[in-house]
Protein backbone atom coordinates (compact mmCIF):
# COMPACT_ATOMS: atom_id res chain seq x y z
CA UNK A 1 0.00 0.00 0.00
CA UNK A 2 1.02 3.58 -0.56
CA UNK A 3 0.26 6.27 1.99
CA UNK A 4 0.42 10.04 1.89
CA UNK A 5 0.63 12.49 4.73
CA UNK A 6 -2.63 14.23 5.53
CA UNK A 7 -3.61 17.02 7.91
CA UNK A 8 -1.86 16.91 11.27
CA UNK A 9 1.03 14.82 9.92
CA UNK A 10 -1.03 11.61 9.80
CA UNK A 11 -0.74 8.96 7.13
CA UNK A 12 -3.63 8.02 4.85
CA UNK A 13 -4.16 6.29 1.52
CA UNK A 14 -3.26 8.20 -1.62
CA UNK A 15 -6.14 9.14 -3.89
CA UNK A 16 -8.99 9.67 -1.42
CA UNK A 17 -12.23 10.73 -3.06
CA UNK A 18 -15.35 12.52 -1.95
CA UNK A 19 -17.93 10.69 0.16
CA UNK A 20 -20.66 8.92 -1.83
CA UNK A 21 -22.73 5.82 -1.29
CA UNK A 22 -20.57 2.70 -1.48
CA UNK A 23 -21.59 -0.85 -2.36
CA UNK A 24 -19.04 -3.70 -2.27
CA UNK A 25 -19.73 -7.17 -3.70
CA UNK A 26 -17.46 -10.16 -4.39
CA UNK A 27 -15.23 -9.61 -7.41
CA UNK A 28 -15.50 -13.09 -8.97
CA UNK A 29 -18.95 -14.65 -8.57
CA UNK A 30 -19.27 -16.99 -11.57
CA UNK A 31 -17.39 -19.93 -9.95
CA UNK A 32 -19.42 -19.42 -6.79
CA UNK A 33 -22.72 -19.70 -8.68
CA UNK A 34 -21.58 -23.08 -10.02
CA UNK A 35 -21.30 -24.46 -6.47
CA UNK A 36 -24.64 -22.87 -5.57
CA UNK A 37 -26.25 -24.72 -8.49
CA UNK A 38 -24.62 -28.00 -7.42
CA UNK A 39 -25.88 -27.49 -3.89
CA UNK A 40 -29.40 -26.79 -5.12
CA UNK A 41 -29.29 -29.93 -7.27
CA UNK A 42 -28.18 -31.99 -4.29
CA UNK A 43 -30.97 -30.57 -2.14
CA UNK A 44 -33.61 -31.36 -4.77
CA UNK A 45 -32.32 -34.90 -5.22
CA UNK A 46 -32.21 -35.53 -1.47
CA UNK A 47 -35.71 -34.12 -0.93
CA UNK A 48 -37.16 -36.07 -3.87
CA UNK A 49 -35.51 -39.31 -2.83
CA UNK A 50 -36.68 -38.91 0.76
CA UNK A 51 -40.25 -38.11 -0.35
CA UNK A 52 -40.34 -41.05 -2.78
CA UNK A 53 -38.82 -43.79 -0.59
CA UNK A 54 -39.12 -42.38 2.90
CA UNK A 55 -35.72 -43.87 3.72
CA UNK A 56 -32.30 -42.38 4.44
CA UNK A 57 -30.07 -43.95 1.81
CA UNK A 58 -26.79 -42.82 0.20
CA UNK A 59 -28.66 -40.51 -2.21
CA UNK A 60 -30.02 -38.55 0.74
CA UNK A 61 -26.70 -38.78 2.58
CA UNK A 62 -24.87 -37.31 -0.41
CA UNK A 63 -27.48 -34.67 -1.21
CA UNK A 64 -27.65 -33.11 2.26
CA UNK A 65 -23.91 -32.20 2.46
CA UNK A 66 -24.12 -30.82 -1.08
CA UNK A 67 -27.06 -28.65 0.01
CA UNK A 68 -25.09 -27.33 2.98
CA UNK A 69 -22.15 -26.48 0.70
CA UNK A 70 -24.56 -24.70 -1.63
CA UNK A 71 -25.93 -22.61 1.24
CA UNK A 72 -22.39 -21.59 2.23
CA UNK A 73 -21.58 -20.52 -1.33
CA UNK A 74 -24.94 -18.74 -1.62
CA UNK A 75 -23.91 -16.67 1.38
CA UNK A 76 -20.57 -15.88 -0.28
CA UNK A 77 -22.05 -14.96 -3.65
CA UNK A 78 -24.84 -12.72 -2.26
CA UNK A 79 -22.65 -11.04 0.35
CA UNK A 80 -22.77 -7.26 0.21
CA UNK A 81 -21.29 -4.43 2.25
CA UNK A 82 -22.83 -1.00 1.78
CA UNK A 83 -22.24 2.43 3.25
CA UNK A 84 -24.15 5.68 2.99
CA UNK A 85 -24.83 8.77 5.05
CA UNK A 86 -26.26 6.66 7.87
CA UNK A 87 -23.48 4.14 8.36
CA UNK A 88 -22.21 0.73 7.28
CA UNK A 89 -24.44 -2.27 6.62
CA UNK A 90 -23.57 -5.81 5.61
CA UNK A 91 -25.30 -9.14 5.10
CA UNK A 92 -26.50 -11.65 2.50
CA UNK A 93 -29.54 -13.72 1.56
CA UNK A 94 -28.49 -16.32 4.11
CA UNK A 95 -27.32 -14.11 6.96
CA UNK A 96 -29.44 -11.26 8.27
CA UNK A 97 -28.24 -7.76 7.57
CA UNK A 98 -26.52 -5.74 10.26
CA UNK A 99 -25.84 -2.03 10.40
CA UNK A 100 -23.36 0.17 12.20
CA UNK A 101 -24.14 3.92 12.34
CA UNK A 102 -21.24 6.30 11.80
CA UNK A 103 -21.78 7.75 15.27
CA UNK A 104 -20.81 4.40 16.83
CA UNK A 105 -17.69 3.98 14.67
CA UNK A 106 -14.50 5.45 16.10
CA UNK A 107 -12.20 4.55 13.22
CA UNK A 108 -11.60 2.27 10.25
CA UNK A 109 -8.48 0.18 10.07
CA UNK A 110 -6.82 -2.58 8.05
CA UNK A 111 -6.34 -6.09 9.43
CA UNK A 112 -3.82 -8.44 7.82
CA UNK A 113 -4.54 -12.16 8.16
CA UNK A 114 -2.07 -14.87 7.18
CA UNK A 115 -2.53 -18.20 5.43
CA UNK A 116 -0.70 -21.42 6.13
CA UNK A 117 1.87 -20.69 3.40
CA UNK A 118 2.44 -17.04 4.28
CA UNK A 119 -0.35 -15.56 2.15
CA UNK A 120 -1.59 -12.15 3.25
CA UNK A 121 -5.29 -11.31 3.31
CA UNK A 122 -6.30 -7.69 3.84
CA UNK A 123 -9.64 -6.91 5.49
CA UNK A 124 -11.30 -3.77 6.79
CA UNK A 125 -11.91 -3.55 10.52
CA UNK A 126 -14.37 -1.25 12.27
CA UNK A 127 -13.29 0.07 15.67
CA UNK A 128 -16.37 0.94 17.73
CA UNK A 129 -16.37 3.62 20.38
CA UNK A 130 -16.83 1.05 23.14
CA UNK A 131 -13.49 -0.53 22.17
CA UNK A 132 -14.83 -3.55 20.31
CA UNK A 133 -13.68 -4.41 16.79
CA UNK A 134 -15.67 -5.94 13.97
CA UNK A 135 -14.20 -7.07 10.68
CA UNK A 136 -16.23 -6.44 7.57
CA UNK A 137 -16.54 -9.40 5.18
CA UNK A 138 -15.82 -7.07 2.25
CA UNK A 139 -13.73 -5.56 0.75
CA UNK A 140 -11.19 -8.35 0.79
CA UNK A 141 -7.76 -8.53 -0.83
CA UNK A 142 -6.20 -11.94 -1.34
CA UNK A 143 -3.48 -11.04 -3.87
CA UNK A 144 -1.56 -8.12 -5.30
CA UNK A 145 -3.89 -8.03 -8.30
CA UNK A 146 -6.95 -7.04 -6.29
CA UNK A 147 -5.05 -4.76 -3.89
CA UNK A 148 -5.79 -1.57 -5.90
CA UNK A 149 -9.54 -2.27 -5.77
CA UNK A 150 -9.28 -2.92 -2.02
CA UNK A 151 -7.47 0.39 -1.49
CA UNK A 152 -10.04 2.27 -3.55
CA UNK A 153 -12.96 0.81 -1.62
CA UNK A 154 -11.26 1.57 1.67
CA UNK A 155 -10.70 5.16 0.55
CA UNK A 156 -14.40 5.51 -0.23
CA UNK A 157 -15.42 4.14 3.18
CA UNK A 158 -13.03 6.46 5.00
CA UNK A 159 -14.25 9.43 2.97
CA UNK A 160 -17.84 8.67 4.00
CA UNK A 161 -16.74 8.30 7.61
CA UNK A 162 -15.05 11.71 7.57
CA UNK A 163 -18.08 13.35 5.98
CA UNK A 164 -20.87 11.81 8.09
CA UNK A 165 -19.04 10.68 11.24
CA UNK A 166 -16.35 11.81 13.64
CA UNK A 167 -13.13 9.76 13.20
CA UNK A 168 -10.85 9.79 16.20
CA UNK A 169 -7.78 10.01 13.97
CA UNK A 170 -6.75 10.69 10.38
CA UNK A 171 -4.13 7.96 10.68
CA UNK A 172 -4.90 4.60 9.05
CA UNK A 173 -3.94 1.85 11.49
CA UNK A 174 -2.71 -1.42 9.94
CA UNK A 175 -2.97 -4.37 12.35
CA UNK A 176 -0.60 -7.25 11.54
CA UNK A 177 0.71 -10.23 13.49
CA UNK A 178 3.53 -8.06 14.86
CA UNK A 179 1.43 -5.19 16.23
CA UNK A 180 0.07 -4.52 19.69
CA UNK A 181 -3.56 -4.64 18.53
CA UNK A 182 -3.34 -8.29 17.55
CA UNK A 183 -5.22 -10.52 19.97
CA UNK A 184 -3.34 -12.76 22.39
CA UNK A 185 -5.92 -15.57 22.43
CA UNK A 186 -3.99 -18.00 20.20
CA UNK A 187 -0.63 -17.87 22.06
CA UNK A 188 -2.49 -17.94 25.39
CA UNK A 189 -4.45 -21.08 24.45
CA UNK A 190 -1.28 -22.72 23.09
CA UNK A 191 0.58 -21.90 26.30
CA UNK A 192 -2.21 -23.37 28.45
CA UNK A 193 -2.38 -26.56 26.36
CA UNK A 194 1.39 -27.08 26.54
CA UNK A 195 1.40 -26.49 30.30
CA UNK A 196 -1.46 -28.96 30.69
CA UNK A 197 0.52 -31.54 28.71
CA UNK A 198 3.59 -30.85 30.86
CA UNK A 199 1.53 -31.32 34.01
CA UNK A 200 0.10 -34.62 32.77
CA UNK A 201 3.57 -35.87 31.82
CA UNK A 202 4.93 -34.84 35.23
CA UNK A 203 2.12 -36.73 36.93
CA UNK A 204 3.06 -39.86 34.93
CA UNK A 205 6.74 -39.71 35.92
CA UNK A 206 6.43 -41.63 39.22
CA UNK A 207 3.84 -44.00 37.74
CA UNK A 208 6.12 -44.86 34.82
CA UNK A 209 9.14 -45.26 37.05
CA UNK A 210 7.30 -47.54 39.45
CA UNK A 211 6.01 -49.70 36.58
CA UNK A 212 9.45 -50.22 35.09
CA UNK A 213 11.01 -50.94 38.49
CA UNK A 214 8.29 -53.52 39.18
CA UNK A 215 8.91 -55.20 35.80
CA UNK A 216 12.68 -55.35 36.32
CA UNK A 217 12.30 -56.79 39.81
CA UNK A 218 9.56 -59.31 38.94
CA UNK A 219 10.47 -62.97 39.55
CA UNK A 220 8.98 -66.21 38.17
CA UNK A 221 5.82 -67.32 39.91
CA UNK A 222 6.12 -70.07 42.46
CA UNK A 223 4.13 -73.22 41.81
CA UNK A 224 2.08 -72.74 44.98
CA UNK A 225 1.40 -69.02 44.37
CA UNK A 226 -2.34 -68.18 44.59
CA UNK A 227 -4.02 -66.75 41.42
CA UNK A 228 -4.40 -63.31 43.05
CA UNK A 229 -0.61 -62.98 43.41
CA UNK A 230 0.29 -64.24 39.93
CA UNK A 231 -0.31 -60.80 38.38
CA UNK A 232 2.90 -59.43 39.94
CA UNK A 233 5.11 -62.39 39.06
CA UNK A 234 6.21 -63.86 35.74
CA UNK A 235 4.23 -66.72 34.20
CA UNK A 236 5.69 -68.65 31.24
CA UNK A 237 3.33 -70.34 28.75
CA UNK A 238 4.04 -72.28 25.53
CA UNK A 239 2.41 -71.25 22.22
CA UNK A 240 2.64 -71.79 18.47
CA UNK A 241 2.63 -68.92 15.97
CA UNK A 242 -0.26 -69.33 13.51
CA UNK A 243 0.55 -66.33 11.34
CA UNK A 244 2.19 -62.91 11.49
CA UNK A 245 0.85 -59.56 10.36
CA UNK A 246 3.57 -57.06 9.46
CA UNK A 247 2.22 -53.57 8.91
CA UNK A 248 4.39 -51.52 6.57
CA UNK A 249 2.79 -48.23 7.64
CA UNK A 250 2.33 -46.65 11.04
CA UNK A 251 -0.20 -49.23 12.20
CA UNK A 252 0.64 -52.00 14.68
CA UNK A 253 2.02 -55.41 13.73
CA UNK A 254 0.60 -58.56 15.31
CA UNK A 255 1.39 -62.18 16.10
CA UNK A 256 -1.50 -64.67 15.96
CA UNK A 257 -1.37 -67.97 17.91
CA UNK A 258 -2.72 -71.38 16.97
CA UNK A 259 -6.13 -72.23 18.44
CA UNK A 260 -6.14 -68.82 20.14
CA UNK A 261 -4.11 -70.20 23.07
CA UNK A 262 -3.04 -68.86 25.44
CA UNK A 263 -4.22 -65.61 23.80
CA UNK A 264 -5.57 -64.89 20.36
CA UNK A 265 -2.98 -62.30 19.33
CA UNK A 266 -0.25 -59.98 20.60
CA UNK A 267 0.60 -56.54 19.26
CA UNK A 268 4.34 -56.23 18.65
CA UNK A 269 6.74 -53.97 16.79
CA UNK A 270 7.30 -54.37 13.06
CA UNK A 271 10.79 -55.74 13.66
CA UNK A 272 9.35 -58.15 16.21
CA UNK A 273 6.76 -59.48 13.76
CA UNK A 274 9.39 -59.95 11.06
CA UNK A 275 11.47 -62.18 13.37
CA UNK A 276 8.83 -64.92 13.59
CA UNK A 277 7.30 -67.31 11.07
CA UNK A 278 4.13 -69.37 11.05
CA UNK A 279 4.66 -72.64 12.93
CA UNK A 280 7.38 -71.31 15.28
CA UNK A 281 7.14 -72.64 18.82
CA UNK A 282 7.61 -69.82 21.34
CA UNK A 283 7.39 -69.11 25.04
CA UNK A 284 5.20 -66.26 26.28
CA UNK A 285 6.03 -64.38 29.46
CA UNK A 286 2.90 -62.95 31.07
CA UNK A 287 3.04 -60.16 33.64
CA UNK A 288 0.04 -58.27 34.97
CA UNK A 289 -2.21 -60.34 32.70
CA UNK A 290 -0.45 -59.20 29.50
CA UNK A 291 2.15 -60.86 27.30
CA UNK A 292 5.42 -58.98 27.76
CA UNK A 293 7.96 -61.32 26.08
CA UNK A 294 7.70 -63.63 23.07
CA UNK A 295 10.79 -65.84 22.92
CA UNK A 296 11.51 -68.16 20.01
CA UNK A 297 14.50 -70.18 18.89
CA UNK A 298 15.91 -67.46 16.66
CA UNK A 299 14.22 -64.26 17.83
CA UNK A 300 12.98 -62.64 21.04
CA UNK A 301 10.55 -59.74 21.30
CA UNK A 302 10.33 -57.78 24.55
CA UNK A 303 7.84 -55.04 25.34
CA UNK A 304 9.50 -51.69 25.84
CA UNK A 305 8.87 -50.01 29.20
CA UNK A 306 9.44 -46.27 29.21
CA UNK A 307 11.63 -45.12 32.04
CA UNK A 308 10.85 -42.18 34.31
CA UNK A 309 13.70 -40.10 32.87
CA UNK A 310 12.22 -40.07 29.37
CA UNK A 311 8.81 -38.96 30.65
CA UNK A 312 10.47 -36.27 32.78
CA UNK A 313 12.27 -34.97 29.67
CA UNK A 314 8.93 -34.79 27.85
CA UNK A 315 7.39 -32.87 30.76
CA UNK A 316 10.29 -30.42 30.91
CA UNK A 317 10.29 -30.00 27.11
CA UNK A 318 6.58 -29.20 27.05
CA UNK A 319 7.01 -26.70 29.88
CA UNK A 320 9.87 -24.99 28.04
CA UNK A 321 7.88 -24.99 24.81
CA UNK A 322 5.04 -23.26 26.65
CA UNK A 323 7.48 -20.50 27.55
CA UNK A 324 7.60 -19.06 24.02
CA UNK A 325 3.85 -18.41 23.58
CA UNK A 326 3.87 -17.29 27.21
CA UNK A 327 6.58 -14.75 26.34
CA UNK A 328 4.46 -13.49 23.45
CA UNK A 329 1.51 -13.02 25.79
CA UNK A 330 3.79 -11.22 28.24
CA UNK A 331 5.07 -8.85 25.54
CA UNK A 332 1.52 -8.05 24.44
CA UNK A 333 0.60 -7.38 28.04
CA UNK A 334 3.70 -5.24 28.40
CA UNK A 335 2.76 -3.17 25.35
CA UNK A 336 -0.93 -2.82 26.18
CA UNK A 337 -0.63 0.97 26.32
CA UNK A 338 0.92 1.23 22.86
CA UNK A 339 -1.18 2.18 19.82
CA UNK A 340 -2.80 -0.85 18.22
CA UNK A 341 -0.73 -0.60 15.04
CA UNK A 342 2.66 -0.18 16.74
CA UNK A 343 5.05 -3.11 16.33
CA UNK A 344 5.94 -5.04 19.48
CA UNK A 345 9.47 -6.28 20.26
CA UNK A 346 10.31 -9.82 19.20
CA UNK A 347 10.06 -12.71 21.65
CA UNK A 348 13.20 -14.35 20.21
CA UNK A 349 15.42 -13.28 23.15
CA UNK A 350 13.17 -15.31 25.43
CA UNK A 351 13.34 -18.21 22.96
CA UNK A 352 17.14 -18.09 23.21
CA UNK A 353 16.93 -18.23 26.99
CA UNK A 354 14.61 -21.25 26.76
CA UNK A 355 16.96 -23.06 24.37
CA UNK A 356 19.94 -22.54 26.68
CA UNK A 357 17.80 -23.70 29.61
CA UNK A 358 16.94 -26.87 27.71
CA UNK A 359 20.66 -27.66 27.32
CA UNK A 360 21.07 -28.14 31.07
CA UNK A 361 17.54 -28.91 32.23
CA UNK A 362 16.68 -31.82 29.92
CA UNK A 363 19.80 -33.91 30.75
CA UNK A 364 19.24 -33.13 34.42
CA UNK A 365 15.63 -34.32 34.26
CA UNK A 366 16.69 -37.51 32.48
CA UNK A 367 19.31 -38.37 35.08
CA UNK A 368 17.26 -37.23 38.10
CA UNK A 369 13.58 -37.55 37.16
CA UNK A 370 12.38 -37.50 40.76
CA UNK A 371 14.33 -34.36 41.68
CA UNK A 372 17.92 -33.68 42.72
CA UNK A 373 19.35 -36.00 45.37
CA UNK A 374 21.08 -34.72 48.45
CA UNK A 375 24.55 -35.10 46.93
CA UNK A 376 26.33 -31.80 46.20
CA UNK A 377 27.03 -32.50 42.51
CA UNK A 378 23.44 -32.51 41.19
CA UNK A 379 22.49 -29.65 43.52
CA UNK A 380 25.34 -27.53 42.16
CA UNK A 381 24.31 -28.46 38.61
CA UNK A 382 20.71 -27.33 39.21
CA UNK A 383 21.77 -24.15 41.03
CA UNK A 384 24.25 -23.10 38.34
CA UNK A 385 21.77 -23.79 35.56
CA UNK A 386 19.05 -21.84 37.36
CA UNK A 387 21.36 -18.85 37.74
CA UNK A 388 22.23 -18.97 34.03
CA UNK A 389 18.54 -19.12 33.11
CA UNK A 390 17.70 -16.26 35.45
CA UNK A 391 20.46 -14.11 33.98
CA UNK A 392 19.33 -14.84 30.42
CA UNK A 393 15.73 -14.00 31.29
CA UNK A 394 16.84 -10.67 32.75
CA UNK A 395 18.81 -9.93 29.58
CA UNK A 396 15.82 -10.93 27.45
CA UNK A 397 13.58 -8.63 29.48
CA UNK A 398 15.97 -5.75 28.92
CA UNK A 399 16.39 -6.56 25.23
CA UNK A 400 12.62 -6.51 24.65
CA UNK A 401 11.95 -3.24 26.44
CA UNK A 402 10.10 -0.68 24.38
CA UNK A 403 12.61 1.98 23.39
CA UNK A 404 11.10 5.39 22.84
CA UNK A 405 12.30 7.18 19.69
CA UNK A 406 12.93 10.39 21.64
CA UNK A 407 16.30 8.95 22.65
CA UNK A 408 17.44 8.75 19.02
CA UNK A 409 16.11 12.21 18.23
CA UNK A 410 17.90 13.73 21.23
CA UNK A 411 21.15 11.99 20.33
CA UNK A 412 20.95 13.33 16.79
CA UNK A 413 20.26 16.85 18.00
CA UNK A 414 23.06 16.91 20.57
CA UNK A 415 25.61 15.05 18.45
CA UNK A 416 25.92 12.30 21.06
CA UNK A 417 26.54 9.69 18.37
CA UNK A 418 29.78 8.44 16.80
CA UNK A 419 31.29 10.61 14.09
CA UNK A 420 32.86 9.28 10.92
CA UNK A 421 36.60 9.50 10.59
CA UNK A 422 37.86 11.71 7.76
CA UNK A 423 38.39 9.79 4.52
CA UNK A 424 36.60 6.68 5.80
CA UNK A 425 33.21 5.43 4.61
CA UNK A 426 30.82 3.81 7.06
CA UNK A 427 28.01 1.59 5.76
CA UNK A 428 24.90 1.47 7.93
CA UNK A 429 21.96 -0.87 7.36
CA UNK A 430 19.05 1.45 6.57
CA UNK A 431 16.23 1.64 4.05
CA UNK A 432 13.99 4.28 2.56
CA UNK A 433 10.51 2.78 2.43
CA UNK A 434 9.41 4.87 -0.56
CA UNK A 435 10.69 4.60 -4.11
CA UNK A 436 12.44 7.90 -4.91
CA UNK A 437 15.01 9.21 -7.35
CA UNK A 438 17.77 8.27 -4.89
CA UNK A 439 16.09 4.94 -4.02
CA UNK A 440 14.58 3.74 -7.32
CA UNK A 441 12.48 0.56 -7.02
CA UNK A 442 13.52 0.30 -3.34
CA UNK A 443 16.98 -0.91 -4.37
CA UNK A 444 18.82 0.57 -1.35
CA UNK A 445 19.74 -1.60 1.62
CA UNK A 446 22.41 0.62 3.25
CA UNK A 447 23.28 4.28 3.69
CA UNK A 448 26.96 5.19 3.38
CA UNK A 449 28.43 8.07 5.40
CA UNK A 450 31.92 9.49 5.53
CA UNK A 451 34.12 10.74 2.72
CA UNK A 452 31.41 12.25 0.55
CA UNK A 453 27.75 13.10 0.85
CA UNK A 454 25.36 10.55 2.38
CA UNK A 455 24.24 8.08 -0.29
CA UNK A 456 22.02 5.06 -0.74
CA UNK A 457 23.74 1.85 -1.87
CA UNK A 458 22.46 -1.70 -2.53
CA UNK A 459 25.33 -3.37 -0.67
CA UNK A 460 27.22 -3.21 2.66
CA UNK A 461 30.46 -2.01 1.03
CA UNK A 462 33.26 -1.46 0.53
CA UNK A 463 33.18 1.21 -2.14
CA UNK A 464 30.43 3.46 -3.36
CA UNK A 465 29.45 1.37 -6.36
CA UNK A 466 25.93 2.26 -7.61
CA UNK A 467 25.64 4.90 -4.89
CA UNK A 468 22.94 7.56 -5.26
CA UNK A 469 23.44 10.71 -3.23
CA UNK A 470 20.70 11.64 -0.77
CA UNK A 471 19.50 15.23 -1.39
CA UNK A 472 19.88 16.37 2.20
CA UNK A 473 18.96 19.96 1.29
CA UNK A 474 15.46 18.75 0.33
CA UNK A 475 14.83 16.63 3.42
CA UNK A 476 13.25 17.88 6.62
CA UNK A 477 12.85 15.63 9.66
CA UNK A 478 9.26 15.66 10.90
CA UNK A 479 9.64 13.10 13.65
CA UNK A 480 11.00 9.74 14.73
CA UNK A 481 8.74 6.89 15.83
CA UNK A 482 8.63 3.16 16.38
CA UNK A 483 7.59 0.86 13.49
CA UNK A 484 3.92 0.44 12.66
CA UNK A 485 1.96 -2.22 10.85
CA UNK A 486 1.67 -0.01 7.77
CA UNK A 487 5.46 0.03 7.41
CA UNK A 488 5.44 -3.63 6.37
CA UNK A 489 7.00 -6.78 7.77
CA UNK A 490 10.34 -5.88 6.18
CA UNK A 491 11.13 -3.40 8.95
CA UNK A 492 12.85 -5.16 11.88
CA UNK A 493 11.05 -4.83 15.20
CA UNK A 494 13.94 -3.07 16.94
CA UNK A 495 14.39 -0.36 14.31
CA UNK A 496 12.95 3.15 14.35
CA UNK A 497 11.33 5.08 11.52
CA UNK A 498 12.12 8.71 10.70
CA UNK A 499 9.35 10.61 8.91
CA UNK A 500 10.92 13.03 6.43
CA UNK A 501 9.54 15.67 4.12
CA UNK A 502 11.14 15.57 0.66
CA UNK A 503 10.05 18.83 -0.98
CA UNK A 504 6.45 18.20 -0.01
CA UNK A 505 6.49 14.41 -0.47
CA UNK A 506 6.45 12.19 2.65
CA UNK A 507 9.40 9.78 2.90
CA UNK A 508 10.19 7.21 5.59
CA UNK A 509 13.72 6.16 6.55
CA UNK A 510 14.18 3.18 8.86
CA UNK A 511 17.28 1.91 10.67
CA UNK A 512 18.45 0.77 14.08
CA UNK A 513 18.03 3.57 16.67
CA UNK A 514 21.74 4.40 16.95
CA UNK A 515 22.31 4.17 13.18
CA UNK A 516 19.23 6.28 12.47
CA UNK A 517 20.47 8.99 14.82
CA UNK A 518 23.85 8.89 13.08
CA UNK A 519 22.26 9.24 9.63
CA UNK A 520 19.99 12.07 10.72
CA UNK A 521 22.95 13.93 12.21
CA UNK A 522 24.88 13.56 8.95
CA UNK A 523 21.91 14.75 6.89
CA UNK A 524 21.52 17.74 9.19
CA UNK A 525 25.23 18.56 8.92
CA UNK A 526 25.10 18.43 5.10
CA UNK A 527 21.99 20.59 5.04
CA UNK A 528 23.62 23.15 7.36
CA UNK A 529 26.79 23.24 5.24
CA UNK A 530 24.74 23.67 2.05
CA UNK A 531 22.79 26.54 3.60
CA UNK A 532 26.01 28.25 4.71
CA UNK A 533 27.52 27.94 1.21
CA UNK A 534 24.41 29.41 -0.37
CA UNK A 535 24.48 32.30 2.11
Amino acid sequence: MRYRRGPGGRWHHAGMNTGREVSVRPLRTRPLWVFVALGATGAVLAAGRLAYTGELDWWVGGGLPAALVGVAFLHAVTLEVGADAYGVRYGSLVRRRRSLPWGDIADLRVHIQYGRHGEEYFRVGVLLRDGRTRRLPLPLSVSRDDRPDFDARLDELRALHRRHGAPESDHLAVISRRTAGRGAAVPLILCVLLLAGAGLAAWLVPVTGATKDAWESAAPCAAEAPPADRAECLTTLPAVIARTEVNSGKGPSRLYFADGRPVDRVTVSREGARGFRAGDRVELTVWRRQVRVVAGEHHVWREHFTDAGSVAVVAAGLALAAGYPGARVLLRRRGRRLPDDEVLPSALPFAGALVVTALWLLPFCYVHPMGPPASPGPLAWAAAGSLVTLGLLVLAWRATRIRTPQVAATAAATGAVPREAAGEDVFLAARFLESTDYNPNHFGTHVVLGDGPPAVVPHPGPGRFAAKAVPAHRLTVKGVRRPRGGDGDGVPRGWHVAELDDAGEPVRLTAAPADLARILRSLDAVETATGADNA
